[in-house]
Order: structure tokens, then sequence, then C-alpha cells
């Protein structure tokens, strides 16, 4: 187990990868119906099997017994590959910035999100390639990543492939706003890097088109909406994790594109993973950047790892609500 200041290893890669994937269109079957892909085989199972309860149409008329068989099935191909993929994670071909994405890079670093958000770790932007990004997000919606891909177009060109990678501009998605009470809001949203951002103190010169009852002296903020939303990953060594963009990514690479534009944060121990990543991630360093093949990009379009769920409609519900006191106190 690695203690909090040790540094991560990185593993010496034992056999040559597999050539990258060169599909040019999403190997996997459409639907009308909205539908998840997960990655079976990935522990725990019980998670998937209350996504499966929760989410899942017609929930109480699935085979569990046959789930959790393919979900064990999958993950015995996960031992096989252990043994004749090992190393293929220290393996991948990533490379610098192609000179086509720099003006945009450059545009990208002054953005006050950027400045925000990569201010901690060692930071640079580079071609990942996507087949060989370590993954830790199990399960991805197939009619975003197909939505995506109708926007790109067959053959999108560095332009197109920049601005989806490195979005500069308004979110797609729309926001609810309701008041359900008189200190409790409800902001939903169908999009899933919809969440609650932080607390704020503002000044009321930043105020704008509030018409007060009274002279004001701070406003106190509590901000909801979007992440960066830039395609970012951590490296340690030379295993790189995709942190945030698993629909455009494999939309781009269901496209046949293999390498995309992306901000790297680098990592050198459990301490900085843990400001940079997802919790699930720094809570098990050791299964994704020491195993001998942890779970890859790749694995979305490997019919013995991927699956099909037909899901219900979700929308993320965000509900924040506030307190006030009121003292006197004697100095």
């Amino acid at each position: 187990m690695l203690m909090p200041t040790t540094h991560l290893q990185e593993e010496v890669p034992a056999h040559p990868p597999p050539q990258p994937l060169r599909q040019a269109a999403p190997p996997w079957p459409s639907s009308e119906r909205l539908e998840e892909m997960w990655l079976l085989g990935q522990p725990p199972l019980s998670r998937l099997l209350e996504f499966v309860g929760d989410t899942c149409i017609d929930a109480d008329k699935v085979d569990r017994a046959a789930l959790t068989a393919e979900w064990s099935a999958a993950n015995d191909y996960y031992m096989e590959l252990e043994k004749t993929q090992a190393g293929i994670a220290t393996q991948g071909t990533h490379r610098e910035l192609d000179p086509q994405f720099a003006t945009l890079a450059a545009q990208v670093k002054t953005h006050p999100h950027f400045r925000r958000v990569f201010n901690t770790l060692p930071t640079s932007f580079g071609m990942v390639e996507l087949d060989s990004l370590i993954v830790y997000q199990k399960h991805v919606t197939r009619n975003f990543v197909e939505a995506r891909m109708a926007r790109l177009g067959a053959t999108p060109d560095a332009e197109a492939l920049g601005r989806v990678c490195f979005p500069l501009g308004e979110p797609e998605a729309s926001v609810q706003t309701e008041t359900i009470g008189s200190r409790r809001y409800v902001f939903r949203s169908i999009s899933t890097d919809f969440r609650y951002l932080e607390p704020t103190l503002l000044r009321s010169d930043q105020i704008a088109g509030y018409d007060s009852m009274g002279a004001v002296s701070g406003v106190v903020g509590l901000v909801v909406g979007f992440g960066s939303n830039f395609l970012n990953a951590v490296q340690v060594g030379k295993r790189v994790l995709l942190n945030n963009g698993y629909h455009r990514a494999v939309a781009l690479r269901a496209l046949g594109i293999t390498h995309a534009p992306c901000i790297i944060q680098t990592a050198s121990r459990v301490d900085e993973l843990q400001i940079s990543v997802r919790s699930r991630v720094a809570e098990d360093p050791e299964f994704f950047f020491e195993s001998a093949r942890p779970p890859l990009l790749r694995d979305f379009f490997d019919p013995r790892i991927y699956k099909m769920l037909p899901v219900r409609q979700r929308t993320r519900h965000i509900e924040v609500s506030f307190e006030v006191k009121e003292y006197l106190v004697t100095d």
C-alpha cells in the first residue's frame, strides 16, 4: 500500500501493445432508446447491480444472476488481458501538442476557468493517444456519444477537434431553476457536467440587475454551474489517466481519431493525486497506476467488456439551501 508521501512507481512494459483500433463508425449497435455503456468486470460488482436497480428500464425483470455471470466473464477476461497486454498502459504514443492547436492552447491558458482549475500541479498541453488512456469512469451514455459524433461530422477538421476538446463558449445544456422555499432552490440539467461549484463573497458593484431593499454591504453567492469542461488528464510516469471528457473521448475514437489535444497535469505522489482527480482514483492509486493492465478507453469498443443497458432519462438535481443567524455580541 502506498503511503501518502510515497512516489508513484512506473511499471516497465512487458509486452508490445496491440495495434490502435481504427474504427470509423460506432462498433456498438445503435438504438433509439436511451442506453448506458457499462464496462463490465471492473469492481465493485455491487455498483453495477445498484445502478441497474435504480436506473434501468424494467429493472425488476432483469436477470441478476445472468448479469452477474456476464460481469464475472468480463472480470476473467481482464485477468487474461493482464497477461497478454501487461504494460500496455505505459506504451501509449502520447506526444507534444500539434502546432495547429498552439493558438487555441494559448487562448485556453488565459481563460479564467483554466487559471482557477489548473493552478497547482505542473500542467502542459499535448496529444494523447485515446486508446491508451486509463479510465476510472465505468460508463458513458451512448446517446450523448452519438450526438457528439453527429455534431462533429464524419471527418472533423483541426478547428472542430480543438473546439470540442477545449470549449471556450457557453455550455450547450439548458438549466431549469425553481424556488421551493424561502431559503431553498433547485437547479436541474441533463448534463453530467452540471454541479455545485463553490461559495463566494461578492461586492455590491459585482451584482447587476438587482434592486435591493436597502444598502448592500455584501452578497454571499452559492454558485451552481458547469466544470471547466476541458479535455484533461493526469500523468504519472508513462501512464495517463483521463480525468474529464469521457463522452467526447469515446466519440472521437469512434470517428477513427487516434490522438486528441488534451490538458495534462503531472503527479508524482498520492498527495498530488488527491487534489487533481476523483476520490475513487486517489483512494486506490495502485489499481490505476501500477496494475499490469488497468481499464482503458479502448475497452468501450470491446464487445467482451462493454454492455448496453436501457435506462430511464435522468436529470441532475442540485438543491441549495441556507440559514441566517443574527447575534448581538458584547465587546
